[in-house]
């Protein structure tokens, strides 16, 4: 986002009366926690695609200490 869109946001939202400000929070709020959601989501969608296509490992913490020494 440019920063000029940001800079309008805050000012539209410094223009608004205490009522308006508390609402427009509260969206933004809810928005902010969907977009965690949808980003979660994608994130847990790649991670079952990396262990169905076997490129995931598994084991103890010692064999993971290996495997980054090793890279």
């Amino acid at each position: 986002m440019k920063s000029t869109s940001i800079n309008r946001v805050i000012e539209d939202f410094n223009a608004l009366v205490l009522d308006e400000k508390e609402f427009a929070l509260e969206i933004i709020r809810k928005m902010y926690v969907e977009a965690q959601r949808k980003h979660l989501l994608k994130r847990a969608h790649g991670a079952m695609s990396n262990y169905n296509k076997g490129k995931v490992k598994s084991g103890s913490l010692k064999n993971l200490y290996n495997d980054l020494e090793n890279d």
